[in-house]
């Protein structure tokens, strides 16, 4: 049966063992929807009027909230979000890794800083405000929550350029971060890997924490550094929220490359220790060992001096570029192996038959090394490649997503079922693979805590009130799932596989997933932080 309007259902789930989001045990009970919220939660078989859906065998849990995506880029190309509702998502926040699309002046301006992640948005708005009524006009299946990024921020204010900011461009961004908070942006974040937010001292990036701290924000990054500066990137992250008193989430905790593994012990340490400090700061994480970035971000900082378009210019340069090539090279057996990354997507050009190929094998058969091959794809696909990087450690991963203070997160975007490319399997599988693999195979994770860490913990980051939570009065936003039988089918050779196993999915009261088929409704929105 197909939902054939966006108008919340008055419906009874019945029969299910509901977790309530808490990490409290699981209870027989039947939860009540009434226009778009649970009215109660009682007794199995306790007389109650409306229609019913079953869940016998099944769990009741709250919408999954994923605290760590990209789909504010790509909601618009696929707003029924397939991927996402079918892992019993309901709320995105996007903005992340520094990377927001807003604000902007001319839409060529943030295309360049988001590279990849911004080739199918148009940018038909300036501010928080324009992008809202844009996605809202689109009608999302699922809820956006947004965060201003660091990379808007600075390329709006001072383009693409290696250089400090000065005293009035600082505040020029603390302004304009202090709009969005205005307009509703839930965070703020950066990106301290990626041009140019990289160029930015930990001076700048503490004054703008200080910022999002005085709006209420939560401050997310992606550190300078997740390989052999690890944990001086932790440190640094720390010291900024210690300095500005903001609620700071690090996001996608992980060590890259052989000879970093294990050091996420070392890192989890010292976020225990700043909690004991009295700095509030949690992280999340995905649960693969295989990182998608863009493959810019792989070279020398001083590259991407001036954005994509200088790069390439440098590779016209030879010995310019011999030195782009040798500062790639110098990181080979580190934290990058030349084997493990593979391209991802890259627009069509000489060299589209290499989706799915490592540098290792794509040198190798046009006769050059690695480090040369990556050169000879951005250059002649406009330093626009998008990878998968193999090079964290099974081990590690399991350390970051038992940890108590760790929220599940896809670090992926919203996309059809079917398409081109080696998509990253996150963005299909996240929340199936914790609980098919880490909870029902490896027993890593009990099935209560694991649906906490998709569900309260993130809320609470994010000061969801409404949300996250099974109780009378909170927003309908419901996942309905076999726990026997949730599995991602998605993986890194056949990436376009949709999860199975989530049965049925309420966005405020409306079913965007029945018996396992989607149908159709799209009540989303983009969610307002509260002032």
């Amino acid at each position: 049966m197909r939902h054939t309007t966006d108008q919340a259902d008055d419906v009874v789930i019945t029969g299910g063992e509901v977790l309530d989001g808490t990490g409290s045990p699981a209870r027989r009970a039947d939860v009540v929807v009434r226009e778009g919220r649970i009215q109660d939660v009682v007794p199995p078989g306790k007389t109650h009027e409306g229609p019913e859906l079953d869940a016998t065998g099944l769990v009741v849990a709250p919408g999954f909230i994923d605290l760590h995506s990209h789909a504010d880029f790509t909601v618009q190309e696929h707003p029924s979000a397939d991927t996402a509702v079918h892992q019993g998502v309901t709320t995105l926040l996007g903005g992340n890794c520094g990377f927001s699309p807003f604000p902007v002046a001319a839409a060529e301006e943030l295309r360049g800083a988001a590279g990849f992640l911004a080739s199918g948005v148009d940018f038909q708005w300036t501010d928080l405000d324009g992008y809202a009524r844009a996605v809202d006009a689109d009608r999302p299946a699922i809820n956006m929550a947004t965060q201003v990024g660091h990379q808007a921020l600075r390329t709006l204010v001072m383009g693409p350029d290696e250089r400090p900011a000065t005293p009035d461009e600082l505040a020029a961004m603390r302004s304009l971060l202090a709009a969005a908070a205005e307009q509703g942006a839930f965070g703020f974040s950066t990106g301290l890997i990626y041009a140019p937010g990289s160029y930015a001292s930990s001076a700048e990036v503490a004054a703008l924490a200080a910022e999002a701290a005085r709006h209420g924000l939560l401050y997310s990054t992606h550190m300078r550094n997740e390989s052999n500066e690890l944990l001086a990137s932790v440190g640094e992250a720390l010291d900024a929220a210690r300095r500005s008193g903001v609620r700071l989430e690090i996001s996608h905790l992980k060590a890259m490359g052989p000879a970093n593994h294990g050091a996420v012990h070392e890192a989890l340490a010292k976020i225990e220790a700043a909690r004991a400090e009295g700095v509030d700061v949690t992280a999340d994480v995905y649960p693969y060992t295989a990182s998608s970035t863009t493959l810019t971000s792989r070279l020398p900082g001083w590259a991407m001096d001036g954005g994509a378009a200088r790069l390439l210019e440098r590779l016209m340069e030879r010995s310019t570029r011999s030195r782009i090539a040798t500062g790639l090279r110098a990181r080979f057996g580190h934290d990058i192996d030349p084997a493990g990354v593979v391209v991802a997507e890259l627009p069509d050009g000489p060299y589209s038959r290499f989706t799915g190929r490592s540098l290792a094998e794509i040198g190798a058969e046009i006769g050059t090394d690695p480090a040369e091959a990556a050169l000879e794809l951005l250059a002649a696909h406009n330093a626009t490649v998008s990878i998968v990087n193999h090079a964290m450690s099974a081990a590690d991963v399991s350390a970051v997503l038992a940890h108590p203070l760790v929220s599940v997160a896809s670090d992926g975007w919203t996309l059809a079922a079917s398409g081109d490319g080696r998509p990253h399997p996150r963005s299909f599988g996240t929340f199936a693979r914790v609980l098919g693999r880490y909870v029902r195979q490896d027993r890593l994770l009990s099935l209560p805590e694991a649906v906490r860490k998709m569900t309260s913990l993130p809320a609470a980051r994010l000061g969801l009130a409404d949300r996250g939570e099974i109780r009378p009065g909170r927003v309908a936003d419901l996942a309905v799932f076999d726990p026997g039988a949730v599995v991602d089918n998605s993986d890194f050779a056949d990436p376009w596989r949709l999860a199975t196993g989530v049965r049925h999915v309420l966005v405020r009261g409306v079913p965007v997933l029945r018996d396992g088929t989607a149908t159709g409704a799209r009540p989303g929105r983009v969610l307002r932080r509260a002032g």
